[in-house]
């Protein structure tokens, strides 16, 4: 239990969340974190159909131990789940000097329940694994803990960024002006997690927490003792056949 005057903290939000990666190009044995090209993250919160895909640019989670910082961004923040099939499905194109390609579909790596709290003006992103019931290989070399917990900011769109480090100018978040206004001509905004509700939002996550449940005495017990039962596939519409499901189930990458 946390200390009697620990302040407990504020939950934004709740839901379920569930960690994806797609290999590179032509790639459709990956064996390995160089064999992958994206890693991503999907929130769910409850109570809605909003689905958030954030893209992790160091391609795993922050060590938590180690309390490294990494940048990612949204990739897609939608009502549609087939949009966001879309998205993470296989696909094919064309290019001038290799022909037509191939961009295998993104495969589910883990899944469980998440809340994102705020603690002395700060956002937290806690999550629970359910799937997979013991880690592997895999989600060892994602950094996919049993459950951790990340310090969350959002990068003000019109602050400037260190040379090479961000999306380019062109691609930065376009928020509303009631959005925008809550940067308070900040670098990074720390307490509203409505910020995370445009496409491009840049977001810095931060290994905080080893034992969050403990902490912020938050129960997502729930996630980790519930009959292991995939999510992913149906709130997500991947495809049922040819989603390769031993990574989220085994942990392993064949």
């Amino acid at each position: 239990m946390p200390d009697d005057d620990m302040i407990e903290p504020e939950v934004l939000e709740r839901g379920d969340i569930f960690f994806l990666y797609r290999p590179r190009v032509e790639e459709e044995h990956p064996s390995s974190l160089a064999d992958v090209q994206r890693f991503f993250i999907v929130l769910r919160p409850e109570g809605g159909k909003k689905l958030r895909l954030l893209a992790v640019g160091r391609k795993r989670l922050p060590d938590v131990g180690e309390h490294e910082r990494f940048w990612g961004f949204v990739d897609t923040v939608t009502d549609s789940a087939e949009r966001l099939a879309a998205e993470l499905r296989r696909a094919a194109y064309m290019t001038k000097t290799r022909g037509k390609r191939h961009r295998p579909a993104a495969r589910p790596a883990g899944e469980g329940a998440y809340a994102i709290t705020l603690e002395d003006a700060q956002m937290h992103l806690y999550y629970a694994l359910q799937l997979p019931e013991k880690i592997g290989e895999v989600q060892k070399a994602f950094n996919i803990a049993p459950e951790a917990s990340f310090a969350l900011s959002i990068k003000n769109p019109e602050a400037s960024s260190p040379a090479g480090v961000g999306l380019p100018e062109t691609e930065k978040a376009q928020y509303p002006d009631k959005l925008q206004e809550e940067f308070r001509d900040r670098r990074f905004a720390r307490e509203d997690v409505r910020l995370l509700d445009v496409d491009n939002a840049e977001f810095i996550l931060i290994g905080a927490r080893t034992d969050p449940e403990r902490a912020y005495d938050l129960d997502l017990e729930s996630a980790k003792t519930a009959h292991p039962r995939a999510k992913a596939i149906a709130r997500l519409h991947l495809p049922r056949t040819g989603t390769p499901i031993k990574p989220l189930f085994e942990g392993m990458w064949k």
